[in-house]
């Protein structure tokens, strides 16, 4: 995992499918494609916790991303930190974390404003990183 970040985790967490966000849903699950994602594993990250296309690793993302958008009366588990940390190092857990909060914020933007999906096209915001 280059630089810190973790790649595989980041194309199929689902903090937008969580929150209803058809924008997000919508974001994310074409730039996982364009980058080389299966279709099965995309249509599956609705069902991750009852699949078995995903590493642990990626699990262990996923329920972070999960816990950390549903949040309830306790927040992330302490069996899901557990799971995160024997899998990702201190700056991947800081960059997942950095990611599931971000992709949070975005997702009640869009679903406020009620921005909906279906007509994004990949790479629209390739240019905002240079």
């Amino acid at each position: 995992m280059p630089g810190g970040h973790c790649d595989r985790p980041r194309s199929t967490s689902g903090p937008g499918a969580h929150s209803g966000c058809g924008f997000c849903v919508d974001v994310h699950a074409k730039e996982a494609a364009a980058a080389g994602e299966t279709a099965l594993r995309l249509n599956l990250v609705a069902a991750w916790r009852h699949s078995t296309v995903f590493t642990e690793a990626e699990r262990a993302a996923l329920a972070l991303a999960e816990e950390g958008t549903r949040l309830g009366d306790h927040g992330v588990s302490d069996e899901t930190w557990a799971e995160v940390r024997k899998h990702y190092d201190d700056d991947q857990v800081g960059a997942l974390v950095c990611l599931v909060s971000l992709i949070n914020a975005a997702t009640r933007m869009n679903v406020i404003v009620h921005n909906p999906g279906g007509s994004y096209e990949p790479g629209i915001f390739a240019g905002m990183s240079s």
